[in-house]
Formats: C-alpha cells, sequence, structure tokens
C-alpha cells in the first residue's frame, strides 16, 4: 500500500505498478479540479484477499478521516462498484476508465454516487502525461493496458477490459519529457506488456518499442521492465534485454506454476521447459540477470507432486525475486468451479515456496558481497541496483534520484549494505545521439524518422 498526500487530497494506492501510475494520473486530475478533504482509494482485484484489503483500508480511512469525502476506485471498485457504494464509508465509486478522466472530479459530478463504465467496450488507452512518481526516483510508465487472455484463475481482464496499447511516439515524448525533468530511471508498466502493438496500425512488438525508446531518447541512463509473460518474448526484446546495458538486467516473470498439467487448467500459453529453457537462455547470455516471478500455491487440483514440480521451479528457474499468491477463488472464474485444495493446505505450500524463495535470495545477496555496485538512490541512504537489489548506505548519504558507486560489504534483513564510493550524477557514458533521416513512423504524435547511431 502507498499513500501520497497533496494538500488536502490523500491518494492511497493497493496493487500493482500500473496502479501507481494511474494514482498520479489521479492526483493531477483532482488537483486541477481543486479537489480537497477527498481520499481515493485506489483498489486492487488480483486475489479475494486484496479486494477484502481494500474494504478494510476503506473503514480505517473513514476512522482516520472522518469528515474527507472517500472516493473507490481501481480494479475491485470496476468489478464489483455496488459492494462498494453499500458502504457506508464510501462516498463515490468510481471505474477504471473514469478514474482517468479529468471531468470525473468536478464538483458537479460528484452528485453521481457510481460512474462505471462497461470496462469491455473500451478501445483506447492514453498515454497520460505526468511528470513524475511524488516521492520516486524511478518513474512508471503505461504502454498497455487491458488483456486479452482468459487464464482461469484470473479476474483482472474484467477490470482492465480488452488489451489496448499506448503509440510509440506518445511514449517515447512522454519519457523524453521525463528524463528532461531528472528522471534516471523509467520502468514500462502494464497489465499484458508482451501483447503491446497487437492493436496498432503494423502490429510493432514490444522489442520494437524497447528499441525506439533507447535509440530517440539516448539520455536515458536506465530502463527498467515489469512483469513479463515470457512465452511472448519477441526475438527483439531478447536480444535487447541480453545485450542492452541501459535495458537493466532484471525481469519479473509471469510463470504462475511449475507443473504442466496446472498450466494446462490455468489455460497458461508455456509450459513448465518453456520456463526454465528461456531463464536458461537468459542466464547464458547475460549471467549476472536477476529474474522474479509470481508464483500460485495451491491451485485447484494440485496435489503434493505437482506442488513439488512449482517449488522445483525455483532452483530450475535460478529465481531470485518471488512473488507467492496462496489461491484464492474467485466467483466469476473458472479455477472458482474446480475441485479446490483445503486451505490448511494452500498456507503450508505457500510457507515453503517462501522459504524457498529466502533461501534463493541470500545466495543472491551473498554473491554481491565485496563488490562494486552502482546504484539508483530512492532515498538518502536506500537505493537499488541494476538488478533490483535494494541497498543501504552505511554512515554516508546521497540525494535521492542520483546514481553513485557503492562497495558492498554486507547483507542484513534482505538488503544489501554498502559503503559509498563516488557519485556518477554528472559522469554519464557516453550516448548514441540520433541524426535525423527519413520514414521510420514511430506512431501518433512523433514525426517520421530514421536514426543513425553516431557516438557522441
Amino acid at each position: 500500500m502507498r499513500t501520497s498526500k497533496t494538500q488536502d487530497l490523500d491518494i492511497i494506492t493497493l496493487g500493482c505498478r500500473l496502479n501507481a501510475f494511474e494514482s498520479e494520473v489521479m492526483r493531477a486530475h483532482a488537483k486541477e479540479a481543486r479537489v480537497n478533504n477527498t481520499v481515493i482509494v485506489n483498489t486492487c482485484a488480483v486475489t479475494k484477499e486484496a479486494a477484502r484489503q481494500a474494504r478494510q483500508t476503506i473503514r480505517r480511512t473513514r476512522r482516520t478521516r472522518p469528515d474527507a469525502r472517500i472516493i473507490v476506485t481501481g480494479c475491485a471498485a470496476q468489478i464489483d462498484p455496488g459492494s462498494f457504494a453499500a458502504m457506508p464509508e464510501v462516498d463515490q465509486v468510481l471505474g477504471n476508465e473514469e478514474k482517468l478522466k479529468a471531468a470525473s472530479y468536478l464538483k458537479s459530478n460528484n452528485e453521481e454516487r457510481i460512474k462505471v463504465n462497461d470496462i469491455m467496450a473500451v478501445r483506447e488507452t492514453a498515454g497520460h502525461m505526468i511528470d513524475g512518481l511524488e516521492g520516486r526516483a524511478r518513474v512508471f510508465v503505461q504502454i498497455q493496458n487491458g488483456c486479452d487472455h482468459r487464464c482461469t484463475f484470473c479476474i483482472i481482464p474484467f477490470g482492465r477490459g480488452p488489451s489496448r496499447s499506448v503509440a510509440a511516439g506518445e511514449v517515447v515524448a512522454q519519457i523524453q519529457r521525463l528524463v528532461d525533468k531528472g528522471t534516471r530511471e523509467v520502468v514500462l508498466t502494464g497489465v499484458d506488456m508482451t501483447s503491446y502493438g497487437a492493436d496498432l496500425p503494423a502490429k510493432p512488438s514490444l522489442g520494437r518499442l524497447v528499441g525506439q525508446i533507447l535509440t530517440h531518447v539516448p539520455d536515458l541512463p536506465r530502463l527498467r521492465l515489469s512483469s513479463l509473460d515470457a512465452v511472448e518474448v519477441d526475438d527483439a526484446l531478447f536480444d535487447l534485454i541480453t545485450d542492452e546495458p541501459r535495458l537493466m538486467p532484471h525481469l519479473h516473470l509471469s510463470l504462475q506454476s511449475g507443473d504442466n498439467m496446472i498450466l494446462k487448467r490455468m489455460k497458461r500459453r508455456h509450459s513448465r521447459e518453456d520456463a526454465i529453457d528461456f531463464c536458461a537462455r537468459l542466464r547464458a547470455a547475460r549471467p549476472e540477470i536477476a529474474l522474479g516471478a509470481d508464483l500460485i500455491a495451491g491451485f485447484p487440483t494440485e496435489t503434493d507432486a505437482m506442488f513439488e514440480n512449482t517449488l522445483r521451479l525455483v532452483e530450475d528457474c535460478a529465481l531470485t525475486w518471488i512473488h507467492i499468491f496462496p489461491y484464492s477463488a474467485h466467483a466469476r472464474t473458472p479455477a472458482a468451479r474446480m475441485p479446490q485444495v483445503p486451505g490448511t493446505v494452500i498456507k503450508a505450500r505457500a510457507a515453503r515456496l517462501r522459504e524457498a524463495g529466502d533461501r534463493a535470495l541470500k545466495r543472491h545477496l551473498d554473491k554481491h558481497l565485496q563488490q562494486t555496485r552502482t546504484v539508483l538512490m530512492e532515498k538518502r541512504n536506500i537505493g537499488r541496483l541494476d538488478d533490483f537489489t535494494p541497498l543501504t548506505l552505511a554512515g554516508a548519504s546521497a540525494v535521492p534520484g542520483s546514481l553513485i558507486t557503492a562497495k558492498v560489504v554486507d547483507c542484513a534483513d534482505a538488503k544489501l549494505i554498502g559503503e559509498r564510493l563516488e557519485c556518477l550524477q554528472e559522469k554519464r557514458p557516453p550516448v548514441f545521439r540520433p541524426e535525423t533521416r527519413q520514414n521510420d513512423n514511430l506512431g501518433s504524435g512523433f514525426e517520421s524518422i530514421k536514426t543513425v547511431k553516431t557516438l557522441a
């Protein structure tokens, strides 16, 4: 949960990085509409537990802000607006499309208690322009929204609608604007990022978009990708991940299970062998890469042997960062109608996965000991390495947003401890600057250019 505050406006963000980006868009719209004494709760629905936590957060917010107006939005509100509108603590419910429209925050609209339209009818995603995320060294940029897949456990397509992409020109313009304001790292985010471009003219791939960003924004020091579906990574993207130093050596993969039968029952598009092969090829080409993954414990029909296959996947894919989701059934999903695993078994399996994740993380941290690493500072004494490993500076501080070098001297509490060596804020490496040529159309809002790489 993240909370950002502007004067009398609080925004509480639950869930994913895309929600964090959208909260910043909402903050700008609400500020422009002169919203005050208001709390916006941007909910998540990835699990049944997430929806329960959203309601708990709303009740707690009312207790701490008894006179404030409470607006509820996000995926849980989009999927089940009536239940949130029925809560006495809630003044208004906005859908996922409505929350990104400035008009929704004008006072003339406040009398409408529920503003939630059919998300499945939405066919475009705007490239919302923001200056940055409040209090964050890295900035998220949305390139895609929605999902056309129908994994049997997942409710998110009903909260986000169909897959739709932001034109490359708008993405590049947004990132250039952020870099001009001093942003050091941009994280591309979306609901199903590897589906990027399928709905756009010429159907550009995610790899093509990433290549255009790196070429046309040469002063961007660090570009990071959020969650990817490994089986849909195109060849151009794979080459950039393994060859481009400005693309950070860290990926989070949507794996979900390590058992082929469970993957079929989930309606996933990859096999266990696909996942292992993809991770092995990545490590062979870029050994320093750190891999994370989402894994579900206790999916319906999962036997002990099936679970053991998932448990072994932590080692077989050499995973470092693991998000464990104890399975919880959403009433509108096919998996909810399958034979369920007892809750006590789910809890025990999730605990074993967390233990395996803790051991994997410890090995990852240990390999950094006594090494010199570049760190992007998030706070005065806390930052992250290029592979997303957190590091705390011992006995020193740095300006948030700056790039420094540090020697790793220890690790504790799932973080590295480092001693500051040098500030790299003004020491940029040579970059490739584009020279204008003709006709490489980046999409709406970007002039047609082709670049020739010349060393600056």
